[in-house]
């Protein structure tokens, strides 16, 4: 997979996507990464990539220019060109995993109050966002989304089991899980798991899963309970 990220600050991208899982994936091929400044594609002598919103308004918005020349300069036609913005699709596992099928992804970095709505209308395949909050800019929400896709890529995880068994696989979170000793400051590990009788382990993982995802988050059921439903004639 190929992914290339649209940003004013490239600086913040060292040192996050140079360790762990990113870092083995690219070593491997598996994922080609690159990242880009914005500044790069104006041409005046103070590299401006904002001004005012026309009506009036807080804050500055990111011009159209050096975002079309940045775009039509990195896309090609198999680009999927990805707005991070709050405005945008919040990003869970299954838009992750829809993400990870792609063969390239452009994410273009929002800053100040956002874009001149031309970018959105003209230019933006998707648009992103990874929460209900307030970030400085969009480099952060790229780090995420790259992490999430990269872990879905074949060969990224020593074990690709662990892709596929972890929170939010399933619409559930994960269960709980253990490892030695047995017996930690009295706390003793659940029978069931030193019991060796893997079809038990595996009912006990799965009620596990749903009691704690029914405490923490029940919106996941309600939404796994709605995907599934059968429609009504």
């Amino acid at each position: 997979m190929k992914i290339d990220v649209l940003t004013l600050f490239p600086g913040m991208f060292f040192g996050p996507l140079d360790e762990s899982i990113i870092k083995r994936a690219r070593e491997r091929k598996l994922l080609e990464l690159s990242i880009h400044n914005l500044r790069d594609y104006t041409h005046d002598r103070h590299r401006t990539v904002d001004d005012k919103p026309f009506g009036g308004g807080p804050g500055m918005l990111l011009k159209p220019e050096p975002i079309f020349e940045a775009i039509e300069d990195l896309a090609s036609d198999d680009t999927h060109v990805i707005l991070l913005t709050p405005a945008g699709r919040k990003l869970n596992q299954e838009l992750v995993r829809e993400l990870s099928a792609l063969s390239h992804i452009l994410l273009v970095c929002g800053s100040y109050e956002g874009f001149d709505e031309r970018i959105r209308e003209s230019l933006a395949d998707d648009e992103i966002s990874v929460g209900d909050y307030v970030l400085t800019n969009g480099a952060l929400p790229a780090m995420i989304t790259i992490d999430a896709v990269t872990r879905l890529l074949p060969g990224a995880l020593g074990d690709q089991e662990s892709a596929s068994d972890e929170s939010f696989s399933f619409g559930v979170l994960e269960y709980p899980q253990y490892t030695r000793p047995a017996e930690f400051r009295g706390m003793k590990v659940p029978d069931v798991l030193l019991s060796g009788h893997h079809a038990e382990i595996t009912k006990w993982r799965r009620e596990q899963a749903q009691l704690r995802t029914a405490e923490r988050r029940p919106d996941l059921l309600s939404r796994r309970n709605m995907a599934n439903a059968t429609p009504q004639n």
